[in-house]
């Protein structure tokens, strides 16, 4: 049950993130990305700052300052940093493909230092959910974007955030970690905005897509941050394939993007892959 319960979770959370994606890649139509991760990492700060304190919790314990909680932030800026810039410079379907690359980092992880076990057929339906990705992106061919090599950087450092938020002192809940996590993105903001420059004073009709990044990326945070202390990881984080199903439904509703036949091949792939492995692992 720890396990279904985990695999909703992720599910949940890769949904709020397709569209929190969405809202961001329409903010930076108009705004410099650096600024737009500025924004939506302030935003999402206050609103998990209110949380907090609505439920009585402080901001501030001795476990922030731990070397982990330090890596972790600095695994959420190169995440940050890279997939935004990918999915502001390349289609929202092709980055969110790349993106999909992520549990096989992490599970890797999992078995290397949370000493997971994963069995032959768990790492063979993971593959296959790989298989699918590299159906979808087809590497060097045509369909291959150079800039989507800003989201493989991305991919890495959310990978490392989810391990870390798996070992996270305990004694910090999903709303601390929310504030810290969002807290992340202002620096990352921040590099980008010093090498492109070019800042702005954002009218209020492009602040909107700003304000729905937050609230969706409130949500998918808290999510994603209960999933991960869901369960174990090997079975859960195959359920990250999910996000590229609802980044394609919005890509087409949305952006006007038309994927082809290897792309829904391959996202077929994915997505039997991840519910191969949750069925596994019932049986197991």
């Amino acid at each position: 049950m720890e396990n279904l319960r985990g695999a909703v979770l992720m599910v949940v959370a890769m949904a709020l993130f397709a569209l929190e994606d969405m809202f961001v890649k329409r903010a930076a139509g108009h705004l410099p990305v650096g600024e737009v991760l500025m924004l939506f990492g302030a935003g999402g700060m206050a609103v998990f700052t209110a949380l907090a304190l609505g439920a009585g919790q402080p901001l501030w314990h001795r476990a922030v300052a731990s070397r982990l909680m330090l890596v972790k932030a600095g695994f959420e800026i190169v995440g940050r940093l890279g997939y935004t810039l990918g999915i502001a410079l390349t289609p929202l379907s092709n980055a969110s493909a790349i993106l999909q690359a992520t549990p096989l980092v992490v599970v890797a992880g999992a078995a290397l230092f949370f000493r997971e076990r994963v069995d032959a057929r768990r790492w063979g339906a993971i593959a296959v959910g790989f298989l699918g990705v590299l159906v979808i992106l087809r590497p060097g061919l045509e369909g291959f974007v150079p800039a989507a090599l800003w989201t493989v950087l991305g991919l890495l450092g959310f990978a490392g955030r989810d391990l870390s938020t798996r070992a996270a002192p305990k004694v910090l809940t999903n709303f601390q970690l929310g504030v810290y996590g969002f807290a992340a993105l202002i620096p990352a903001g921040a590099i980008i905005l010093a090498v492109t420059g070019g800042a702005t004073t954002p009218r209020p009709m492009e602040l909107l897509p700003i304000a729905g990044a937050v609230a969706f990326g409130v949500a998918a945070y808290w999510a994603l941050t209960a999933a991960m202390r869901t369960g174990e990881v090997s079975v859960v984080t195959p359920f990250r394939y999910t996000r590229l199903i609802f980044a394609l439904i919005l890509g087409v509703l949305v952006f006007g993007e038309e994927p082809d036949l290897a792309t829904l091949l391959g996202a077929a792939l994915v997505v039997a892959s991840g519910v191969y492995t949750l069925l596994h692992s019932a049986r197991r």
